[in-house]
């Protein structure tokens, strides 16, 4: 793919301090990975590169990234199949992972977020939309130390410092995007989120595509802290509005 599809003349106006995040770039396209590394370097991220999933997944236990942006059809290992492998290695489980993709099917999208993804860019795309995703993910991990270090509602138990979540006692393992969406509803439990309210809350962003995104991390939420997913009871869908956490806060 051309790179002036994807570029738009200019920087990124970003005069910040150096940033100590590593970024992974895996793609079998050389220009988009060209690209986007020249972005991300002027933002002071420091990057590698994999042009295979066999090489992203070395690169992943060697460096331990911060953020991955993943090209869904690799030459060997798909996206999904590395995502699913990132997601199920506990030392690798926290990575953030930002899909790239070419396929405009909104199910290609939705297998991606299922499996754990924490957002996606669809190709052709503008690299400071890009970077602008990167930052806002990284930002939101980066949060200062909440003045509550835990949250109790209802079954759910979450310690915000540790990471580490309980529904009725035990132990579930969420992605990064999960656990802010849970944390974000579990600090106003009873309040009715919009869904792009949500979005902005938890990630830091809103954008066009958000209903279909949100649903899938929410459907996902559900699966791991519901007795049955079928009929919530702790997320609660406010039909025409968005979602709401059950309960009061204990």
């Amino acid at each position: 793919m051309p790179v002036e599809q994807l570029a738009l003349a200019g920087g990124t106006g970003y005069n910040g301090p150096m940033a100590e995040e590593r970024i992974l770039i895996v793609d079998d396209d050389r220009e988009i990975v060209r690209l986007l590394r020249s972005y991300l370097e002027r933002e002071r991220y420091a990057v590698s590169v994999a042009y295979d999933g066999e090489r992203a997944l070395h690169a992943l236990r060697r460096e331990s990234p911060a953020l991955v942006l993943l090209d869904l059809m690799l030459p060997d290992r798909d996206g999904w199949e590395i995502t699913r492998m990132v997601r199920g290695d506990a030392k690798l489980a926290n990575t953030l992972i930002i899909m790239l993709t070419a396929r405009v099917e909104d199910t290609d999208k939705i297998v991606g977020l299922e499996l754990g993804a924490d957002d996606y860019v669809t190709k052709p795309f503008n690299p400071r939309e890009v970077v602008a995703r990167v930052r806002a993910l990284l930002r939101r991990t980066q949060r200062a130390a909440p003045r509550t270090p835990a949250l109790a509602s209802g079954a759910l138990q979450m310690d915000i410092e540790r990471r580490n979540v309980r529904v009725r006692g035990s132990a579930v393992e969420l992605t990064p995007t999960e656990f802010s969406l849970l944390q974000t509803l579990m600090e106003s439990p009873g309040y009715v989120f919009t869904r792009s309210e949500l979005m902005d809350r938890a990630l830091g962003y809103d954008y066009d595509g958000v209903d279909r995104m949100l649903d899938s991390h929410i459907r996902n939420l559900r699966r791991k802290i519901e007795s049955d997913p079928r009929k919530p009871k702790l997320i609660q869908t406010v039909y025409g509005v968005g979602y709401r956490l059950a309960g009061e806060r204990e």
